[in-house]
């Protein structure tokens, strides 16, 4: 879907793309669904467009509140708009910022996806800053 494809575009967590970044974290979260005996389909869907929005968060700022608390509910209006949302799907994207929001996750597929979602962060940000560290004192 260009929809999805065209995220590519943006920068996410300083060190990726946010496709990049939506893959991850709907792969990731499907295997684990598939460990837990979750709906790993419906996570693998609200996974990869659980970041839906077409902006750059370091750059646009919002009157109504802070980009963690806008972005999940742009997300899903962006993706009601190609594909048809089950309620866990909506729930999953709507709750995939837990702990900077306060709405709790209805379901165990929505904490799943929230917890692979800040892991996926954590890994973009400091892994490239890690392996340049990394391969200066290799050259010691």
């Amino acid at each position: 879907m260009p929809e999805v494809q065209c995220l590519q575009k943006y920068v996410q967590h300083h060190h990726s793309d946010r496709l990049t970044h939506s893959i991850r974290v709907s792969y990731y979260s499907f295997l684990w669904a598939k460990k837990f005996n979750l709906d790993a389909k419906a996570v693998a869907r609200a996974g990869l467009l659980h970041d839906l929005f077409y902006y750059d968060w370091r750059v646009t700022k919002f009157e109504l509140g802070t980009h963690a608390f806008i972005h999940p509910r742009v997300s899903v209006r962006n993706a009601e708009k190609i594909t048809i949302l089950s309620p866990l799907e909506k729930d999953i994207i709507l709750k995939h910022m837990f702990g900077a929001t306060l709405e709790l996750p209805q379901y165990w597929e929505s904490y799943l996806v929230d917890m692979v979602d800040n892991v996926a962060a954590i890994q973009e940000y400091f892994l490239p800053k890690w392996q340049a560290i990394k391969a200066r004192l290799l050259k010691i």
